[in-house]
């Protein structure tokens, strides 16, 4: 099962604190969070005028702890009995986040993966195709989620791949 993701963040060059995760599966359910945990004073001005500015009322019900976006991340991807599939835009400091979640590298469960597919490599790959438009509220991190779905659609029309995520052996 293929999961499409994409994560907010403020990084200040040794440390990564989640924001906000978006994840799409590829069977169409969909994940999202915000941390309560983060401190936003730490954030850059950019982050601040592109992240923070944009996220939802901390009245609702997608401001969950740390915790609890462990627990939730780790069912929504190990919900089918398919090992997932990661995969992000230039996704290196998504996958620390997510990996994060359980500490360090060697508390992230076994039933997930250690790496995340790259789909900007993918459309490199590909040879560039004319990707979608960057939606309306993007650096939201599930409409940026949805928007890497699209993008991988995109490049599985030029460069299928197989069952395993390989390219498909062309003649």
């Amino acid at each position: 099962m293929r999961y499409f993701y994409d994560t907010e963040f403020i990084e200040d060059g040794r440390t990564i604190d989640l924001v906000s995760i978006g994840i799409v599966a590829e069977d169409g359910r969909e994940y999202y969070a915000v941390s309560t945990d983060f401190d936003g004073s730490k954030a850059n001005a950019w982050v601040r005028d592109n992240v923070l500015d944009k996220l939802p009322n901390p009245q609702l019900e997608v401001w969950k702890s740390l915790n609890t976006i462990r627990q939730e991340v780790y069912e929504f991807l190990t919900k089918t009995k398919t090992k997932p599939e990661l995969w992000a835009w230039v996704g290196a400091y998504d996958h620390v986040v997510l990996a994060q979640l359980w500490g360090d590298m060697t508390g992230l469960p076994r039933a997930l993966p250690r790496y995340t597919r790259e789909l900007r490599q993918y459309w490199d790959m590909a040879g560039r195709p004319t990707l979608p438009d960057t939606p309306e509220g993007n650096h939201d991190a599930l409409v940026d989620a949805r928007h890497n779905v699209e993008k991988f659609r995109v490049c599985e029309n030029v460069l299928p791949l197989d069952k395993r995520g390989r390219v498909e052996k062309r003649l």
